[in-house]
């Protein structure tokens, strides 16, 4: 049910924080979604916080701590202490989720939070959770995870998962490992429900099952979970040891960091910078792509300089085409090759790559080029400035694609994020050859 927070909510919810009354205010949070719970803080103060936190259930807590947005967050963990952190938080998320939580944390508090944890074993899956990289499968794994042993029966299998489900909350997959803790494979409740007690583990078990290193990248994670369609990947080690496993959820949260930075690059922008951020911070990530399209400005404007258009003026009029569709077919062609390595669809080599580009770009620009060449003709045009017009177009669009095409993969190669070729670099790039282009092909037919 959709929850609408209006003043009156907000008043009476101060009122009871006011009066230390926990009853009055889980009441008013009863039955409300974590995610409208995590509205409602951010319209109370400091102290108002440190009540909620106090007198709201952990779960409860925990559930609204993860929808806060980083920055929300951050604020919110500063304030609160060690031990409301422990109790209050980490008790109840799972080990990936608290990890990500205690990362947040500064170094001294992290390993106070650490120490208040109760149970022994779900702090030494933290600590082992917090030396692997943040953008590796080991960064995203959770601990928590049903497994059986390959030599026992189904009964004694149904038997550990009860033990197991009292410190588990959701079934995802029970994997089967040997008595070295070897993963082999998976077995479905279904089996378990339906196969005879007595019978053994290794004669239901599915060995064809997929999973990743524990240092794997959280990209290629995310690749793999998107092209086998997978809800549950289990990680393993070097030796093929069973480690933890990752959900679908966490590789969504992935997917959209990444996305967001590529967006983020290729507007321009070369850190990843939120709305809240200060102004030296987003100054910081703006200026540098700001000062590489005012270098192409440049470049553009010595291009001009070099040639004398003054005994034809009229080709001014067409600069801004010539420089649009450059941009604009560049973007294109390097928008596809930075989705096909996105996504691992590639196929084929550079130069196959290049020649359907070109192909593409040939028909394209013929195209355009008859169109604009029968308009300006239309309009009474110069026709040697007409006849100008369309082949350097159809110049410029070639390369163009070629350029767009080409640069990612060679940014790629080089381990370099491709998207900055969808970014103002290849668009101010496609200007300056664009306008060398036009005014030379000028010269050679006008003179």
């Amino acid at each position: 049910m959709n929850f609408e927070i209006n003043e009156q909510y907000i008043k009476d919810l101060k009122l009871a924080l006011e009066e230390e009354s926990a009853l009055k205010v889980n009441e008013l949070i009863e039955d409300i979604h974590p995610a409208d719970i995590a509205e409602i803080t951010k319209r109370l103060n400091l102290d108002e916080i440190k009540m909620f936190f106090d007198v709201v259930p952990g779960d409860l807590i925990s559930e609204t701590i993860a929808e806060l947005e980083e920055d929300e967050r951050e604020g919110l963990l500063h304030s609160l202490t060690p031990e409301q952190i422990a109790k209050k938080a980490i008790d109840y998320m799972e080990s990936d989720d608290a990890a990500d939580l205690i990362m947040e944390l500064p170094l001294e508090k992290r390993a106070q939070v650490v120490k208040l944890i109760d149970d022994v074993k779900k702090a030494s899956n933290i600590v082992d959770l917090l030396n692997y990289p943040e953008d590796s499968a080991g960064g995203l794994m959770a601990k928590e995870l049903f497994k059986v042993d390959i030599n026992w029966d189904v009964l004694d299998c149904v038997k550990e998962l009860r033990k197991q489900a009292e410190h588990i909350e959701t079934i995802h997959t029970v994997y089967v490992v040997d008595e070295n803790n070897k993963l082999i494979g998976t077995v479905s409740l279904k089996s378990l429900i339906l196969t005879s007690s007595s019978t053994k583990i290794e004669d239901v078990v599915n060995r064809d099952i997929i999973s990743v290193k524990a240092y794997t990248e959280s990209s290629e994670v995310a690749q793999i979970m998107e092209k086998y369609d997978l809800v549950v990947l289990p990680v393993v080690d070097d030796l093929g040891r069973l480690k933890g496993r990752i959900t679908i959820d966490d590789v969504v949260d992935v997917i959209k960091e990444e996305a967001e930075k590529d967006y983020q690059l290729a507007s321009g922008l070369s850190d990843t910078v939120e709305s809240h951020d200060s102004m030296w911070q987003v100054t910081k990530a703006r200026l540098p792509w700001l000062l590489v399209g005012m270098m192409g400005g440049m470049g553009s404007a010595k291009v001009l300089g070099v040639f004398d258009i003054t005994k034809h003026p009229e080709m001014a009029v067409f600069i801004p085409l010539i420089a649009a569709m450059g941009g604009n077919v560049g973007v294109q062609s390097s928008a596809i090759v930075v989705q096909g390595i996105a996504n691992n669809s590639l196929r084929g080599t550079i130069a196959d790559r290049l020649l359907k580009e070109t192909g593409v770009a040939l028909v394209n620009g013929l195209a355009c080029a008859a169109i604009l060449l029968g308009l300006n003709l239309f309009l009474d045009y110069n026709p040697m400035v007409s006849i100008t017009v369309s082949i350097a177009l159809l110049s410029v669009i070639i390369f163009a694609a070629i350029f767009g095409t080409y640069f990612p993969l060679l940014l790629y190669r080089f381990k370099i994020n491709p998207a900055l070729a969808t970014g103002p670099f290849i668009t101010t790039t496609n200007d300056i050859f664009g306008l060398f282009l036009y005014f030379y092909i000028g010269k050679i037919i006008m003179g």
